[in-house]
């Protein structure tokens, strides 16, 4: 009787960085370029209502499956691509991706799948997260498309350690399948014209495991155009560019560069806006009547009138006169909603 066969060493988990680099010499060349989705990556896709969320996600997996370039994206490769919708009906769904298959004939047909049973699946179930992942293993997806995310949970939005669980789903879901995500979420309504991954419900959890946001805003409901802008965590973020649907193929194209937007650095209240506090309430004027024209006119707090009455008053805008404060010329002459942009230089007294 021959002996017993040696048990296979269990495979190192520790290793040098000389067999890292050996092991792992380079990342795996991103799905969509440039930089939009990495392999294994997870991209949120956000925006306003009835921006285009569910038409673009739908030509963004149809151009995975298919391979090439559309909307100004470079798929080097096709890839396998499930869809996990919740917002149509089945034989609706179908209707569309016929429509938007006319465009690029039948490149996507064999490697674009649909899993038109999950409904009522939830993520945050284990019998959910379960059937996701037995769909994706069924057809080796390389991408699963899940449309909207708040259709496969009951957790509160609001609650921090609710979406960090779900978001420990996503990366369950992503590591078990080995394949990249996009999950399509909705934005807060107070979300600002300059947020992007913040902008996303549940934003402090999704922070921790997205790869890539991007976000959609429709700059006008009267035209067919939307503004795409970007927010990635390993390359900087490229310009907004806006993208035009063409009713008819609903498929979007390309349609130029938005200029970039600085972001808004002036304070609530500003020097010069005490200044015309002050005009209006009458220089000289005591404290309590200027702090109160700056609260009417810029609608802020008591704490933020008194901060900007000090800075005025420290940048020579104002000046401290005994227990008034008046303006360091005399701007009587000025036009109504008129100030100085600069203080007047050498006109301020010694307080004392």
């Amino acid at each position: 009787m021959s002996a017993p066969a040696k048990a296979k060493a269990p495979s190192r988990t520790v290793l040098s960085l000389a067999e890292l680099l050996t092991d792992h010499p380079q990342p795996e060349p991103c799905l969509i370029e440039p930089s939009l989705l990495p392999s294994q990556g997870i991209l949120f896709l956000g925006g306003e209502p009835k921006a285009g969320k569910s038409l673009l996600v739908s030509n963004l997996a149809l151009a995975l499956a298919a391979g090439g370039e559309h909307a100004g994206f470079k798929v080097p490769s096709p890839k396998r691509v499930l869809i996990c919708q919740f917002e149509l009906p089945t034989p609706q769904f179908a209707l569309r991706l016929a429509t938007m298959r006319k465009a690029i004939g039948d490149r996507a047909d064999a490697n674009l799948f649909v899993d038109t049973r999950v409904s009522g699946h939830m993520l945050s179930s284990t019998a959910g997260l379960n059937h996701f992942l037995t769909s994706a293993r069924s057809v080796q997806a390389d991408v699963l498309v899940i449309d909207p995310l708040y259709s496969t949970h009951d957790q509160d939005e609001n609650d921090t350690r609710a979406m960090a669980a779900l978001c420990q789903a996503l990366v369950r879901l992503r590591d078990a399948s080995k394949a990249a995500l996009i999950v399509v979420h909705h934005i807060k309504k107070s979300a600002g014209r300059h947020e992007l991954g913040s902008a996303f419900r549940g934003s402090s959890a999704l922070h921790a495991v997205g790869d890539s946001y991007l976000l959609l805003a429709r700059p006008s409901p009267q035209i067919p155009t939307v503004e795409l802008r970007f927010q990635f965590r390993y390359a900087a973020a490229l310009p907004s560019r806006l993208l035009s649907l063409d009713p008819d193929a609903l498929w979007f194209s390309a349609s130029g560069s938005t200029p970039p937007v600085a972001a808004p650095s002036r304070r609530k209240v500003e020097p010069a806006d005490v200044q015309l506090a002050l005009q209006a309430a009458g220089s000289p004027a005591a404290f309590n009547p200027l702090r109160q024209h700056i609260m009417q006119k810029s609608k802020c707090s008591k704490r933020t009138a008194d901060l900007a009455i000090q800075r005025a008053r420290d940048q020579g805008f104002i000046v401290h006169d005994g227990n008034q404060y008046r303006l360091p010329l005399d701007f009587s002459t000025l036009p109504a909603g008129r100030a100085p942009a600069i203080p007047a230089c050498g006109s301020r007294r010694p307080e004392g």
